[in-house]
């Protein structure tokens, strides 16, 4: 069984999907990191209600 060439519409979406992966990946990079300072700070509390303490 053989397949035909790929289309250039396929190649294009493949990178945009590529793209949003990567920022996704990156966002939840990101609230990830924030949510392990905030627990490492002793804020488990805090950081699982989503309150802030003013100090």
């Amino acid at each position: 069984m053989t397949f035909g060439r790929e289309h250039d519409l396929h190649k294009r979406r493949r990178g945009r999907n590529l793209g949003l992966g990567l920022v996704l990946i990156g966002f939840v990079a990101i609230m990830f990191g924030l949510t392990v300072v905030k627990v490492t700070e002793g804020q488990f509390a805090q950081a699982l209600a989503g309150v802030s303490r003013s100090e």
